[in-house]
């Protein structure tokens, strides 16, 4: 789980994040990104019923990306908003191949340090 000064949780902020956010998308997973003026990065990840009508299979993306974010939120840049919109190509994959594709896309995006 993510530390709590890493949570994106506020529904007006993701909000802005996705109306004003700059967007870079991978295979598995799209990154909104917008700069923030705090010390930290903080993260939301969604998964909308396009991807799949059951909840457990989005939830499960969901805990995949989070335990991913989780792992490597020491090599990502800070001061930044990241909003993770996992697509429904993610379903089915592996954890390993959806950490690989999503650090390419932070890698695409610049924003790992």
């Amino acid at each position: 789980m993510l530390p709590q000064k890493h949570r994106l949780k506020l529904d007006k902020d993701i909000k802005t994040l996705y109306a004003k956010g700059r967007s870079v998308f991978g295979i598995y997973v799209g990154v909104k990104l917008m700069k923030n003026n705090l010390v930290d990065s903080r993260f939301a990840v969604a998964a909308g019923l396009k991807v799949s009508k059951k909840a457990v299979d989005r939830n499960r993306l969901k805990r995949q990306v989070r335990a991913i974010v989780h792992d490597h939120v020491n090599e990502i840049v800070s001061g930044y908003d990241l909003l993770l919109i996992v697509r429904k190509e993610a379903l089915g994959k592996k954890t390993k191949e959806i950490e690989e594709q999503l650090m390419k896309t932070l890698a695409k995006a610049k924003m790992l340090v």
